[in-house]
């Protein structure tokens, strides 16, 4: 399938890296939708991981959301495609534009929005509760209401099946958040 380089081929490669360098930006120039789908999708992944704030994950859900139906978008274009209507008495061959992305992408923008507006409903009542929408802030909090064991508490009771070793069933001693 490929032939061995010489040495005057391997010279030749090598003269022309500068120009391939252009060539890659040229790339990127054309598929510009592809390097905004990426830059969107790590970006809203970014900020759902590291961000303690409930709204700013909600902002990186929508994000990330965002650069799915671009990549649905981008990937469903055809170069010379026209519309998937075909006249009456008109030629039944060419090259059609697939309706199907564009109609998934509709749905999931209504599916989005849905998401989008339960998420901050449920930011409101969480914040009118606890006061706060930081996340480790309401982990220490739902730890000292009992609502979720604390980290020495599960640990214990995962590895023998008992309550912890003192008996402890609420508020971490240690005060700092360990777990994810």
């Amino acid at each position: 399938m490929f032939a061995p380089f010489g040495a005057a081929d391997l010279a030749g490669i090598a003269a022309s890296v500068p120009a391939s360098t252009g060539g890659a930006v040229e790339i990127l120039a054309t598929r510009h939708a592809y390097v905004a789908f990426a830059l969107l999708l790590c970006i809203g992944l970014y900020m759902m991981i590291a961000n303690p704030n409930l709204v700013k994950k909600i902002i990186g859900l929508n994000l990330f959301q965002t650069a799915i139906f671009l990549l649905f978008i981008a990937s469903a274009y055809v170069e010379g495609g026209s519309i998937p209507i075909v006249p009456t008495g008109g030629p039944e061959g060419g090259l059609y534009v697939s309706p199907l992305p564009h109609v998934l992408v509709l749905t999931a923008i209504v599916v989005g929005v849905s998401l989008t507006a339960v998420a901050l409903a449920l930011c409101i009542r969480i914040y009118d509760e606890y006061g706060t929408l930081r996340t480790d802030t309401l982990r220490e909090l739902l730890r000292d209401e009992g609502s979720i064991p604390s980290r020495r508490s599960a640990d214990a009771a995962g590895t023998d099946g008992a309550a912890g070793v003192d008996g402890a069933s609420g508020a971490s001693e240690t005060g700092g958040e360990t777990d994810d």
